[in-house]
């Protein structure tokens, strides 16, 4: 079981949660067993549920954030991305462990049948326990102060959202790169500079606090109890340490081409959405976030000179294009 300190499970182990599944007698087994005896049955359901969570629930949810990486596989999941998925192979198997009380022929069928409401109750009892709402929903009150706008009313939900979890974004209280990925999927537009999205986030929560109370309960309460970040070193002190390289330059490239892979894949996302011509689309967007006209984020006097040429070589040839667009569509799904 990855990442998990449950003692070794073998076959024999998962053979016997199977066998008491089908005798209807599992939850009631896990009710009486003894602390080892659970432990051991736990770790069992867990062998069983955790393919099925990443296949269900984990990677399509990566594939929707645009975490390319998390998509791969288990072993590339990100940090926060690996705690959540354990956290719902857990509501899982806590959820079998009570509710398998019938005689279940298909163990598997029957806890596809119930990842979606094991971790989606699981996730709102968590949400509650931080005192955030556990259905973040946008207030009508909300949207009229916000004036309507399509953006600032999904910020609200996203902070909303975001007051309910545990953890910080790094050193920071607000998930600012995400948000602007989100930002580029809701407008169309390219991603927005921090002192945009900055001033997006502080008026929201200026709106939020002309309720006082409501502001209080939903927002500061559940923020308040988010896990403390690591103190960042002083600037004065950063500045004479020598600077730490952990991986080479090439992976510092391929991390920094993946979030501008991310951006497209959401840029273009929208403009499909509205209409446009795919392989329009795509080229637009390539042009603009790679930045081959030196304009984008991609661009500029430090992009490498090899990929701008080889972007320019790509999208002067229909063929190649083509391709770029046949695989854009097919991560996208359409």
């Amino acid at each position: 079981m990855p990442g998990s300190t449950l003692p070794a499970i073998g076959p024999a182990d998962v053979a016997g949660v199977r066998r008491l599944a089908r005798d209807g007698l599992l939850a009631g087994s896990a009710s009486a067993a003894p602390p080892r005896e659970l432990t051991r049955l736990r770790g069992a359901v867990y062998a069983v549920a955790w393919p099925l969570v990443f296949a269900r629930i984990t990677r399509p949810l990566e594939r929707q954030r645009r975490h390319l990486d998390c998509v791969r596989g288990l072993e590339s999941l990100r940090p926060g991305c690996l705690d959540g998925f354990h956290d719902d192979v857990e509501a899982v198997v806590e959820h079998a462990l009570r509710r398998a009380t019938d005689r279940i022929d298909n163990f598997e069928g029957w806890l596809t049948t119930r990842l979606h409401p094991a971790t989606v109750d699981a996730h709102r009892r968590r949400r509650g326990e931080l005192g955030a709402l556990q259905r973040p929903r946008l207030p009508a009150w909300l949207g009229d102060a916000l004036g309507g706008d399509r953006w600032l009313c999904d910020l609200a939900v996203q902070i909303l959202v975001w007051a309910g979890v545990p953890s910080t974004a790094g050193a920071e209280l607000w998930p600012m790169d995400s948000w602007a990925a989100r930002r580029a999927e809701v407008t169309g537009e390219p991603a927005a500079g921090r002192d945009r999205l900055d001033g997006e986030v502080r008026r929201v929560l200026a709106a939020m606090r002309t309720r006082p109370q409501w502001h209080a309960e939903h927002v500061e309460r559940p923020l308040g109890r988010k896990q403390t970040p690591v103190a960042p070193v002083p600037a004065d002190s950063a500045a004479e340490l020598p600077a730490l390289e952990l991986v080479g330059p090439h992976e510092v490239a391929d991390a920094r081409l993946t979030g501008l892979a991310e951006q497209a894949l959401s840029a273009i996302e929208a403009r499909l959405d509205r209409g446009e011509e795919p392989s329009g689309a795509v080229k637009a967007v390539v042009r603009l976030v790679f930045g081959t006209d030196g304009t984008g984020p991609g661009g500029g006097p430090h992009a490498e000179p090899a990929r701008e040429d080889w972007l320019a070589t790509a999208l002067a040839d229909p063929a190649r294009v083509d391709r770029i667009v046949a695989t854009v569509l097919a991560i996208l799904g359409r």
